[in-house]
């Protein structure tokens, strides 16, 4: 048995605590949030996910008490909530043996039960943190990422397009690519609302610069065969014609496995090797 909501209300105590990608128990939103269960999803299906596993929303059950945390949240008391969760420790040993099967350094990840679904993103609502190395340094934003869930932002979405009931959350620890170029890219125009274009945005280095903002993209947009229609490139291209195409075959694969359109994250790392390290449904379409 796994857990039946995102509330914990119904957490069974037999619950894995940690899952790698690969264990079939991690597409289970309930356990693994909406950003840990896409990536096992994508792995079942043989695509070019970095390997990892998921801290499960059991874990965080079983390191609060839930009860006590839903009646704060419900008061919305943060201050307190936070203290009580920073003080929370996560399964040690389980972690220790699954960070052990990867090369660091790792991305510590929030994924949320709740997150990416098709009505509401949760997309920088929680914390990710990039590059950590240690063992004591991945427990520590283990927890962060935990924090993360009950920051005033995110308080505020969940109150406004969730529930605060949603008090699930796992977090995924994944092996992270030495990422030359990297991006996002949008299975579908969310601006125009056009479903024959794709939307490529693509920097040199890691992708996260590309999310949050900090850096202008190149811009490409593609026929949904990979063909470029445009592109505004900033400074030296980022992307050639030939990567275009395989970010495109990638990305409709990714929409043949969902069923639906996609904002996909990727990176092509020094061999020129293509990874796709997340995948969520636009909700503005």
């Amino acid at each position: 048995q796994r857990p039946r909501d995102c509330s914990g209300r119904r957490t069974v105590t037999n619950a894995p605590l940690v899952i790698p990608f690969g264990d079939p128990s991690c597409r289970d939103v309930s356990l693994s949030g909406g950003k840990g269960a896409s990536l096992a999803v994508m792995t079942a299906a043989g695509m070019p996910v970095p390997p990892g596993f998921v801290v499960t929303s059991a874990a965080f059950f079983a390191a609060v008490n839930k009860t006590d945390l839903q009646v704060l949240a419900e008061n919305q008391d943060l201050e307190r909530l936070r203290g009580y969760v920073e003080r929370a420790l996560p399964p040690l040993e389980l972690i220790a043996q699954h960070t052990s099967l990867l090369t660091e350094p790792v991305a510590v990840r929030s994924s949320a039960c709740a997150e990416d679904s098709a009505t509401a993103s949760y997309a920088g609502q929680q914390e990710t943190f990039l590059n950590i190395r240690g063992f004591d340094d991945i427990v520590k934003y283990i927890v962060e990422c935990w924090l993360s869930f009950f920051s005033d932002r995110a308080v505020f979405y969940r109150r406004e397009r969730g529930s605060l009931e949603d008090i699930g959350m796992a977090v995924v620890v994944q092996q992270m690519v030495d990422s030359q170029k990297s991006g996002v890219l949008f299975t579908v125009d969310p601006v125009q609302g056009r479903r024959d274009r794709m939307i490529v945005e693509a920097a040199f280095g890691l992708g996260e610069a590309v999310v949050s903002g900090s850096v202008t993209p190149d811009h490409y947009v593609l026929d949904l065969s990979g063909e470029v229609k445009r592109r505004k490139v900033v400074n030296d291209p980022v992307l050639d014609d030939h990567e275009l195409k395989m970010l495109a075959e990638l990305a409709r694969k990714v929409v043949d496995l969902y069923g639906r359109p996609q904002d996909i994250e990727w990176a092509f790392d020094g061999d020129d090797s293509l990874f796709l390290l997340q995948s969520r449904p636009i909700t503005t379409i």
